[in-house]
C-alpha cells in the first residue's frame, strides 16, 4: 500500500478525493521505473491503467498518414494521461516512450471506473484535465501548421507548464535542450537557437540542465503577433 503522503505528491487530484476513495487508490495504486529509451506502450496496444509521471519524461507520439512522426505531447512529473482512452476503453492511439528513467504510478482500469461511478471529486477533475488536454492537442495542430521553429519551441515550453496539468509546477523546467527539441519537432541546435533568441527576449533564462520560464504569457503567446 502506498503512504498517504506520498500519494499525495505524486496524485495532486487525490487530495481532493473522498476518505474511501482515497483508501481505495492507496489500496490498488502502484510504481514502475522504465530505462530511457523504452516504449512503454505503442500504438494499437491495451494499456490498462491510467498513468501518473512520478519522475521523469515522456511523450505522445503519432505517425501521420504520410509518415511523419508527430509529437501529440510531452509530459513530465506531475502529469496523468490516458483517461480518455481508458473511459472507451479501447486501444491506445498513439506511441507512449520515456525520454529519459522515468517512474509511473499506475491506477488500474478496474480501479479508475471504480472512481469514476463512485466518487463525486473524481469525475469534476476528470472533466477539467479532459478539457485542458483538448485544448493541449488543439494547440500542437496550430504550432505544426503555421508557426515558425523559435515559437514551436516556445509553445511546447508553455505546454509543459500549463497550471492546470501541472498545478505543483514552478518556474524552473529540468529539461535539456536536446529533449525540448524531440518535444518541439526541431533538432538540437535548433531548439538551441531558439532557447537563445527567447532568453535575449527576456520571456526565459537557459540554465545548467534547464530552463527558468520569466514571462509564462509572452510565452503562451509567442508568435501570435507574426504574419501567417
Amino acid at each position: 500500500m502506498i503512504e498517504a503522503d506520498r500519494l499525495c505528491r505524486i496524485a495532486h487530484w487525490a487530495r481532493s478525493l473522498e476518505p474511501h476513495a482515497f483508501e481505495r487508490v492507496q489500496a490498488e495504486m502502484i510504481e514502475r521505473r522504465y530505462p530511457a529509451g523504452t516504449t512503454i506502450c505503442e500504438f494499437g496496444e491495451r494499456f490498462d491503467y491510467w498513468a501518473g509521471v512520478t519522475t521523469g519524461l515522456l511523450t505522445m507520439r503519432a505517425l501521420s498518414r504520410t509518415g511523419k512522426e508527430v509529437t501529440l505531447a510531452g509530459i513530465h512529473a506531475g502529469a496523468w494521461f490516458g483517461e480518455g482512452t481508458l473511459l472507451k476503453k479501447i486501444a491506445r492511439q498513439y506511441d507512449i516512450v520515456a525520454l529519459r528513467p522515468t517512474t509511473l504510478a499506475l491506477l488500474d482500469l478496474e480501479t479508475f471506473l471504480w472512481l469514476f461511478e463512485n466518487s463525486a471529486a473524481f469525475p469534476r477533475y476528470l472533466v477539467v484535465q479532459i478539457n485542458e488536454r483538448l485544448g493541449q492537442f488543439i494547440a500542437q495542430v496550430e504550432i505544426d501548421r503555421r508557426l515558425d521553429t523559435t515559437s514551436r519551441v516556445a509553445r511546447a515550453l508553455a505546454l509543459l507548464v500549463n497550471p492546470t496539468l501541472y498545478p505543483d509546477a514552478g518556474d524552473y523546467l529540468d529539461i535539456t535542450q536536446e529533449e525540448l527539441g524531440q518535444l518541439a519537432g526541431v533538432s538540437r541546435p535548433t531548439a538551441n537557437q531558439a532557447v537563445k533568441q527567447l532568453q535575449e527576449l527576456g520571456v526565459l533564462r537557459a540554465e545548467y540542465g534547464g530552463i527558468t520560464i520569466r514571462d509564462l504569457d509572452r510565452l503562451r503567446a509567442f508568435g501570435e503577433d507574426r504574419e501567417l
